[in-house]
This record gives C-alpha cells, sequence and structure tokens, in this order.
C-alpha cells in the first residue's frame, strides 16, 4: 500500500532547519519523497494581518502557533524584507534532489501567492512561476519535474500557465483520484495529484485530536482502495514534530504501508480520468482552496 509523501517547504526555518532532518529520517526509514520548495523571500510573516479574521485567529491559537511555527516565521518579512530562500540555502535545496527525492515547485512567493493569486493576471501568473522554476533548475542543476500550488490556490489561469513548462505532474488541489484538470471545457496534458488526507495544522486540537493520537488518526483514513496522498510541512513534521513523524513512518511500515514519492503514484495510477476544478472549503483550514469537482463530467479531449 503506497502513501504519497508529499512534504511542502513555505520558509527559510523550514529549508534551514526542517529539510535536512527530514532526510535524514527518510534516510533511516529508506524511503523517498516529494519535496516543494520555495526559493524566493520568505514574507510570511506579513499573514499576521489576517489575526483581524476570526476563523484565521482560533486556528492559530487552536495550533498553537508560536511554539508550532516559532517566531522567527510568524514575524519574517514584517519588518524587513525577507531573504530570498534559494540564494541563501541553495545547498540544502540540492542536497535533497542529490539524495534522490522528487523536487518540485512550490513558490517564488509563498505569501504573495497564498494572498493575492485571485487578482493576478496570466503574465503576473507566469513570471512568478518562471522565476522559482528558473532558480530551482539552477540549484538543482535539472529542472523541477512537478509542481504545487501554495495553500491549494489555484485557478484556471494558473492551470494554464503551468502548461507552458515542463511538469510530469501538479498537485494543486484536494480531491480523491489523480485526474487531468478541465479549462473551457478542455481536458489540459498536466494530470493533477490531489491531497486527499488531511494536514496536521487541520485536525489538531479539533475532535479529540492530540498529538498522542494524531498518528493513529491519520492511518486509520488509509486505505489500499483508495488514492493516498499526505502533505507534510518542514516547518512542521520536520522541526518540533519530528519525532511524532518519525512514530508516523513506523506505524506505516507495520501496517504494510510504504511512503514514496507522488511522481510513483502516476506511474501506477489504472485510469486518468478529466475533472472539472472548483473553489471549495477544508474544515480545519482557513478560506478556500482548490478542490477536485465530486461530479464527473464528459468532455473533449
Amino acid at each position: 500500500m503506497r502513501i504519497g509523501l508529499r512534504i511542502d517547504v513555505d520558509t527559510f526555518r523550514g529549508t534551514k532547519r526542517g529539510v535536512p532532518a527530514l532526510c535524514r529520517l527518510l534516510a533511516d526509514h529508506g524511503v523517498s519523497a516529494s519535496f516543494f520548495f520555495s526559493v524566493g523571500p520568505d514574507n510570511m510573516g506579513r499573514h499576521l494581518w489576517r489575526l483581524i479574521r476570526p476563523a484565521f485567529f482560533l486556528k492559530m491559537l487552536r495550533t498553537r502557533a508560536s511554539s508550532l511555527y516559532g517566531w522567527e516565521i510568524l514575524f519574517r518579512g514584517t519588518l524587513w524584507p525577507g531573504p530570498l530562500i534559494g540564494q541563501r540555502l541553495g545547498h540544502i535545496i540540492r542536497s535533497a534532489s542529490d539524495a534522490g527525492h522528487e523536487v518540485g515547485l512550490h513558490a517564488w512567493d509563498h505569501h504573495r501567492w497564498q494572498a493575492r493569486v485571485e487578482g493576478m493576471g496570466h503574465e503576473e501568473i507566469y513570471h512568478s512561476l518562471n522565476r522559482g522554476f528558473t532558480l530551482l533548475r539552477e540549484i538543482t542543476g535539472r529542472p523541477p519535474s512537478c509542481s504545487a500550488a501554495p495553500a491549494w490556490k489555484c485557478n484556471d489561469l494558473v492551470l494554464v500557465e503551468k502548461e507552458k513548462f515542463p511538469f510530469a505532474y501538479n498537485s494543486d488541489c484536494r480531491g480523491e483520484e489523480v485526474f487531468y484538470p478541465v479549462v473551457r471545457e478542455k481536458a489540459l496534458a498536466q494530470p493533477q495529484i490531489p491531497v486527499t488526507l488531511p494536514t496536521y495544522d487541520e485536525v489538531i486540537g479539533r475532535g479529540g485530536i492530540t498529538d498522542t493520537n494524531y498518528n493513529a488518526y491519520i492511518l486509520s483514513l488509509i486505505s489500499p482502495e483508495r488514492l493516498n496522498v499526505l502533505t507534510v510541512h518542514a516547518e512542521v513534521e520536520g522541526i518540533l514534530c519530528l519525532e511524532m513523524f518519525n512514530r508516523f513512518l513506523e506505524m506505516a511500515r507495520s501496517m504494510g504501508a510504504r511512503p514514496v514519492p507522488l511522481g510513483d503514484l502516476l506511474a501506477h495510477a489504472r485510469e486518468i480520468r478529466p475533472c472539472p476544478m472548483v473553489a471549495g472549503e477544508i474544515q480545519g483550514r482557513e478560506g478556500w482552496v482548490s478542490c477536485q469537482e465530486r461530479v464527473k463530467r464528459e468532455v473533449r479531449p
């Protein structure tokens, strides 16, 4: 049984501390993953203005954000421009690629994308993608083979612009199965591998889920009959929750489940059908996310 393991790296701290720790841990377990890197400026602290939104404020309290992420992340880029992650920590990104992990583009500027993608036009979207793609290619010596939109925020303009890059697949949404996204009644060429399982910050502190039973809860949602894709974050599972993630890998192995890069899931996909993507909501997450539309429609190939 395969679990697609997607590791999002959003920040300077996550790259510097979380990625090396996760690479060592994955090597100890003899497994590989898909790392999606943000390589431009780390301005994630600018999300603090969202505290005026009740849902976001309650999430920050529920996840104990100051201890989970660290004050360094929470204020990064607020009083001064954030550092360029790829320029300062390119050697760490390259080490993940050299270790055999699948490396993809997460973002140039994670905060800007997450906060403003709805208002971006074709040119701005392409420029953002191209800056990240180019720097990541320079760092690893090869073009990134895949991409994953920050915070699962993707729309039709983004899908069209991504077609201009040599991505074997994208992971821009939440859903249930590998599919070809549909724009203007036409299926695009790059398949989507959606995330199917909830993230730590979405469920912790809700419905009786704690650090003690989180691993068991996630594993209870996994089934050999369906697509299983889990997202972990270098800032969370790679630092404060590293030991908990180590136990997750041990528990997964004991039940016959093996974490694999998302590209491995694509290689074993039996049938890939076309399906639109729509905006939706996920319990425990503030704001909209892109979702695979549940009702499939026949579209022009």
